[in-house]
């Protein structure tokens, strides 16, 4: 008994396949070579996408529209590739080596991006400093470059923050407890990279030059990729437990099959195996649950569904099956629950840099603030925030809740819910302010109103601290209450939530301003902000978050948290 008390007790192997041994893998002896994986990836990301714009438009010559087009195209790309990466590292490949043969190509995109910009025939012709033309080829070379990147980001994003997790055994309640503060720190990480690329990045791209700009991240990749690698023999790993989409629709199909079956009320007599692991690899046994009652036809067993001695899957699944649907299932309120978060935290590289366009950007006599530079205010506040969560804010409420992880995780996403709505609050008053500023000096023709741009540090700092508690919940909890053998797609599923919040923000304004320019009005959003009401667009946003958080209430009081059966070895 002693000797089995030293390996764990959740499925995981070490890199020889054998069973994890606790002692000699895993916790957080592995999570730095994890975590700094992390940070350099995320370090790479926003010093490129920060900045992007500016490089197609100066660098590239294009036009503005295009330039957009090119830069949201792009970066819908990198959160639409995680759904591929998650589906090869549950499926096939597992999380280790979809996030190894990933970050290779993230560091062959990277290299490419800094050949792009600074070896000549390949880098653009300037005759100024922001005169610089591009022919086709190196326009192509540098998309090319930007969709490697995409593409290995892909891989890297949903898979990351899940196998960090992995090294902490669910079975083990003390390992358990820190899988929860594991998660705080990898959101830090991810900070620390994002600080770096929003000011040295960018100011080597600015006053030194695109191919430093670039080369440093892409470096930086390069060593993360050998840091990872050395982490190899303390890893613990998950078996991948094939398609998971092939299961899921098995299931379907096999309930719709047996609609007019009648499901027993002893709900041990559905199929399930008998020996003590799941049927699917690496992922334990769940209990079953009386929610999504259909469902359970599908492990309903006849004479029929057995084909000689062998088992239809297409006709008979276990309950054990079933429930992974039934889980997704039970996700996806809670997921949609996060896109109007998503909207307001896209406000920060949106409306917040034209609201900033018409305040005082000057710091003393010889400098001015860049517009985006505010961003680091909500770097800086997830930076603050996270260790006084970890360690102060955890600790009071476990006494009060008594709970182990303080707040439970749906405790903690509506809590960063409710705080994001007084970031839209403040954005509202600061405008109204900044107008009443404008009508009383007569200034609606001169575009920076005498109001310091700092003003506007309150809602960015408000934003990271709801990034603490939403984002940081919403990656435990999907990594938690997701299948097994289903983790990495769950998390891409997660990430989702940052596209579709994009497009509902596109969505809204275009909606706002064919009905607020009715009648030859400037709108709420015009060319000149003077002259328009963004404070009724942030309210709008306010009032949808206080709605959005009202259903996710409902949603946290409904949901069934996922009971995982026996443990596997």
């Amino acid at each position: 008994m002693a000797e089995e008390d030293n390996y764990t007790k959740d499925g995981t192997v070490d890199y020889k396949g054998r069973p994890a041994n606790r002692k000699k893998t895993g916790t957080w002896k592995a999570c730095p070579f994890i975590l700094g994986n992390e940070c350099c990836e995320r370090l790479a990301y926003y010093g490129m996408s920060s900045n992007l714009f500016l490089y197609f438009t100066n660098q590239l010559n294009q036009h503005n529209a295009e330039a957009s087009r090119n830069q949201s195209n792009w970066s819908g790309t990198c959160y639409v590739m995680p759904l591929v990466g998650a589906f090869l590292a549950d499926s096939y490949l597992g999380r280790y080596w979809t996030i190894a043969s990933f970050s290779i190509i993230y560091v062959i995109g990277m290299t490419l991006l800094t050949l792009s910009a600074s070896v000549p025939g390949l880098r653009p012709t300037c005759t100024d400093k922001d005169k610089c033309y591009a022919t086709s080829s190196q326009s192509a070379v540098c998309f090319a470059a930007l969709y490697l990147v995409a593409l290995g980001t892909g891989g890297i994003k949903p898979c990351v923050s899940s196998y960090g997790a992995d090294q902490f055994d669910d079975a083990d309640d003390v390992e358990k407890a820190h899988k929860s503060s594991f998660f705080n720190w990898f959101y830090f990480s991810i900070n620390i990279g994002a600080l770096i690329a929003g000011s040295v990045l960018v100011w080597l791209q600015v006053n030194v030059g695109w191919g430093w700009g670039f080369g440093v991240p892409a470096a930086a990749m390069a060593v993360a990729v050998g840091f990872f690698f050395s982490g190899t023999r303390l890893y613990r790993y998950q078996k991948p437990g094939g398609s998971p989409l092939t299961r899921l629709c098995q299931v379907v199909v096999a309930a719709v099959r047996k609609r007019s079956v009648r499901v027993p009320d002893d709900k041990s007599l559905l199929y399930e195996t008998s020996d003590s692991e799941s049927a699917i690899v690496g992922s334990r046994k769940l209990d079953h649950t009386h929610e999504l009652r259909f469902f359970d036809k599908a492990a309903v067993e006849l004479q029929s569904d057995h084909s000689k001695e062998s088992v239809n899957p297409w006709r008979l699944c276990t309950v054990t099956q079933v429930e992974e649907l039934k889980g997704i299932i039970r996700l996806l309120p809670v997921w949609a629950t996060g896109i109007i978060f998503s909207t307001v935290y896209g406000q920060m590289g949106n409306l917040f840099l034209l609201q900033a366009e018409y305040m005082d950007a000057r710091l003393g006599p010889h400098f001015t603030i860049p517009e985006a530079s505010l961003s680091i205010f909500d770097t800086l506040s997830v930076i603050f925030w996270v260790p006084v969560y970890d360690r102060f804010i955890i600790p009071a409420a476990r006494r009060l809740t008594r709970h182990p992880n303080g707040l439970t995780q749906l405790q903690r996403i509506g809590t960063g819910l409710f705080i994001s709505i007084f970031a839209m609050v403040s954005a509202v008053v600061l405008e109204i302010v900044r107008l009443n500023v404008v009508k009383r000096h007569g200034s609606y023709e001169v575009k920076q109103a005498p109001i310091s741009i700092f003003w506007q540090v309150p809602q960015y700092f408000i934003i990271g601290c709801a990034e603490v508690f939403t984002n940081i919940g919403q990656l435990e909890f999907f990594y938690e209450q997701a299948p097994d053998s289903m983790r990495s797609l769950c998390a891409a599923l997660s990430l989702t939530t940052t596209a579709l919040g994009s497009y509902l923000s596109s969505f809204l304004v275009t909606i706002v301003m064919e009905t607020s320019t009715r009648g030859g009005k400037p709108g709420w959003i015009p060319d000149n902000l003077n002259y328009g009401h963004l404070h009724y667009f942030f309210l709008l946003l306010a009032i949808l978050s206080v709605l959005n958080l009202g259903a996710f209430v409902v949603v946290a009081k409904r949901y069934t948290y996922k009971k995982a059966g026996g443990a596997l070895r």
